[in-house]
């Protein structure tokens, strides 16, 4: 019970509109490519924000900041990407681990690679309507898929670490407080 309230308290600090304007930011700001916060933002929003907010705070980000950085044809397979990955999000909810966000983490990187690449496979003239040529578009998409591996990894550490520490320490401080106050009852004169 204890526990619950304190989540809902931290949680009522996590504004959506903070997620999306510092998504937004590291998305404008240069950086090595697709290391990006997006994946990390759908996969936390699932699991820490109201259900409301944890499809449409990635969708936001991303449209807000595709203004700035300019649409292109793809676009369709890079956000169902994210929102697939707020789904995750939702499930890991309920199924909360280190070893779940991890793998949570890593599975929403291999299946971003896998659906933006057929993407560009599909929607540009850049490779072959062939097997070959959607082979080579993964080939070819090899070095981004690490960094997006790396980015999203990093960003969820970031996230999820950053969130449980804080609901550590707000935690520690009702503690300490509940304590002082039992204190004060006990050596009232």
């Amino acid at each position: 019970m204890k526990n619950s309230k304190l989540q809902i308290k931290v949680q009522n600090i996590i504004s959506p509109f903070i997620i999306i304007a510092f998504a937004i930011i590291l998305r404008l700001v240069p950086h090595p490519p697709n290391v990006a916060p997006i994946a990390a933002m759908a996969l936390f929003g699932g699991v820490y924000l109201n259900k409301k907010y944890a499809l449409i705070v990635p969708i936001i980000a991303l449209f807000v900041s595709d203004i700035f950085l300019g649409f292109y044809s793809e676009m369709i397979f890079v956000y169902g990407s994210f929102l697939l990955t707020g789904l995750i999000g939702l499930w890991l909810r309920n199924h909360k681990s280190f070893r779940n966000v991890i793998l949570a983490s890593s599975g929403s990187s291999i299946m971003f690679f896998l659906i933006t690449n057929f993407g560009v496979w599909l929607m540009s003239s850049m490779y072959d309507k062939t097997f070959n040529g959607l082979l080579e578009s993964y080939a070819m998409g090899l070095p981004f898929f690490r960094n997006t591996l790396l980015g999203d990894l990093g960003y969820v550490g970031l996230f999820f670490g950053s969130y449980e520490l804080l609901s550590l320490f707000i935690l520690n401080r009702k503690t300490q407080i509940s304590k002082l106050h039992l204190k004060s009852k006990h050596f009232k004169i």
